[in-house]
């Protein structure tokens, strides 16, 4: 089974991409997805994050805005809500890899928007990386509803610059062109890696 790690600054296209997999019947783990959900009503996130949060828990889910306040410019918090979260998310993704593998898949996506900052490119045999201009990113992210330039400047400091992800990628997916022309490189790109033999061991 081949392990391929997508990943993109915010903005990019990502989720197109994440998209046109599933379009495509390739079993997809959505990191962001899995957060959502350990975060629900439910979710085995909850309690660490309201006890080391107070406020951040309201009727039983963890209130993403007050969350994001309380981490937002504090980097020990942030540290401390990675602690709580990324084992968790690691879990089920362990999971999944499992499930794909009894299923004899031969080709399955790790979306992870943080997959260098991680290390989880690692686990991965080859990494995509969808890219666009950085005008076009901006553009696209300033217009999402409570999006600011000071907010999208702090998430950039977070990630990888876009020139070093495009350095370290297998394969780009520009973004920027159509979804048609996005979704062709992608159909070529699954075609080519279902074709291809196992591989031997992971990339480091």
């Amino acid at each position: 089974m081949i392990v391929l790690g997508l990943t993109g600054s915010i903005g990019m296209g990502k989720s197109t991409a994440t998209a046109s997999f599933r379009r495509l019947r390739v079993p997809v783990f959505d990191a962001d997805a899995a957060v959502h959900q350990l975060q629900s009503r439910g979710g085995r996130a909850v309690g660490p994050i309201g006890a080391a949060f107070p406020g951040a828990v309201q009727g039983g889910r963890v209130d993403r805005e007050a969350l994001r306040r309380a981490v937002l410019g504090n980097a020990p918090a942030m540290k401390q809500l990675e602690r709580i979260v990324h084992p968790l998310v690691r879990d089920a993704e362990r999971r999944f890899l499992a499930r794909a593998r009894r299923g004899a898949r031969r080709l399955v996506v790790l979306d992870v928007p943080l997959l260098f900052e991680g290390g989880g490119h690692a686990r991965c045999d080859r990494i995509l990386v969808v890219t666009a201009p950085a005008a076009v990113q901006r553009w696209r992210v300033l217009r999402r509803l409570g999006m600011t330039p000071e907010r999208l400047a702090y998430i950039l400091s977070r990630q990888l610059p876009d020139a070093e992800k495009r350095r370290r990628a297998d394969y780009l997916v520009h973004t920027n062109m159509s979804r048609h022309a996005a979704d062709r490189d992608i159909r070529a790109l699954v075609r080519e890696l279902q074709a291809a033999p196992p591989p031997r061991r992971r990339r480091r």
